[in-house]
């Protein structure tokens, strides 16, 4: 790594990875950073748009958000070449959504999503040697190899996984909120879905026992605008996501600026323990398709893609704010990404030396132990085997 940087943990309100930041005078100064748009609010008043930031925080942000595309970009090669089997949905292009919200909370606070799940596992304090392991099938995988690219889990952090039912997850949040509320701790539950899910039946319904028992819970809709290959104007009547909860209040956030991310979760928490719930809409877009499975391109044009990378790529408006206010030059950031590249490959490398689980743990954490349940084959008088 450069000489002017150095590695430091992040402070405890975020502590979720390893940051570099120069030998500046003072990284913790206070600086005030205008938001890229101003948030739309529904019923709610709207926070400010002057955000406080410091520094390091904004070197983390950069640092973070590229080991985050980094990692994925790397699946992505991982499941080419067949190292990683199955479903595996990447989340190049959002990540500020879970840079920001992890600035804003703690990890007493708790966290539930879909399937896209690796960068919200590291922003949680997972690794990376964990996330790879999970994601090619290894024992020492975050979820023992079992759960894949879609399972992930750190119950440490209270990050109750990634689900591969299309919007079941938010009811288990608001489950998750309302047990904050019945121990009386002053968390919050974010429940994150994307806008394919946001017409769900069973959304609604935890919204609204949500809404009548005034739990801490934030549902976030990650719109980046197409679910699975089918655009939000196709499938949504009403694509103004955050007022969906009708008489819930609800604010329309840019995805994209991770500052802005940052303080719309700090007053959805603030609002949240005090009032009850509150629905965020999350301005995004993912640059790869819904899955490794789709191109990406048959329902939007590549100059679309590129629009975007260009004018509101998360990680390139931190690396314009870190240039700008002279935090950091050209060359370091090059050399922090050129460190980035190397962790993950030194991550891979360690992942694949881990082996894959015991064929007995097909058995494991499916039936309850202790009540002898039996195996047969598909004739019912071959009896295979005695679970424990």
């Amino acid at each position: 790594m450069a000489a002017a940087m150095l590695l430091r943990r992040l402070p405890a309100a975020r502590p979720p990875l390893m940051a570099a930041t120069r030998l500046i005078s003072d990284s913790t100064a206070p600086l005030t950073i205008e938001t890229s748009m101003p948030f739309t609010a529904h019923i709610v008043d709207p926070p400010s748009r002057d955000v406080a930031t410091t520094p390091a925080e904004l070197v983390a942000f950069f640092h973070d958000m590229s080991l985050m595309r980094r990692m994925e970009i790397a699946a992505d090669s991982l499941y080419k070449a067949k190292l990683i089997r199955g479903f595996c949905h990447l989340y190049d292009g959002q990540e500020a959504v879970c840079a920001g919200m992890e600035a804003a909370i703690t990890r007493k606070d708790s966290i539930i999503t879909a399937y896209r799940d690796h960068c919200i596992f590291l922003s949680r304090g997972g690794d990376l040697v964990t996330a790879f392991a999970e994601l090619m099938g290894r024992q020492v995988g975050c979820s023992r190899g079992k759960g894949g690219s879609m399972h992930f889990y750190k119950k440490d952090a209270n990050f109750y996984g990634g689900h591969g039912i299309v919007g079941a997850q938010v009811p288990l949040g608001c489950g998750l909120a309302f047990a904050q509320k019945y121990r009386k701790e002053d968390t919050v539950s974010f429940s994150l879905y994307g806008d394919g899910a946001a017409n769900q039946g069973q959304l609604f319904e935890a919204l609204n026992i949500s809404a009548l028992w005034k739990l801490p819970a934030i549902l976030v809709c990650e719109n980046n605008h197409y679910g699975m290959g089918t655009a939000e104007w196709r499938a949504a009547k009403s694509p103004s996501y955050y007022k969906r909860g009708d008489y819930v209040p609800g604010l329309k956030v840019d995805g994209m600026d991770v500052l802005a991310v940052k303080q719309a979760c700090k007053f959805a928490k603030e609002h949240a323990i005090a009032n009850g719930p509150i629905v965020l809409e999350m301005d995004t877009y993912r640059y790869h398709g819904h899955s490794m499975s789709d191109p990406g391109s048959t329902y939007r044009t590549r100059d679309e893609i590129s629009g975007v990378r260009q004018e509101r790529d998360p990680i390139e408006r931190v690396r314009k704010l870190l240039l700008a206010h002279d935090l950091a030059t050209p060359a370091e950031l090059k050399d922090m990404e050129k460190e980035i590249r190397k962790e993950v490959d030194a991550a891979i490398a360690k992942a694949k030396e881990s082996p894959m689980p015991d064929a007995s743990e097909l058995f494991t954490n499916v039936y309850v132990k202790g009540f002898g349940v039996e195996s047969f084959g598909a004739d019912r008088k071959e009896l295979r085997a005695t679970l424990p």
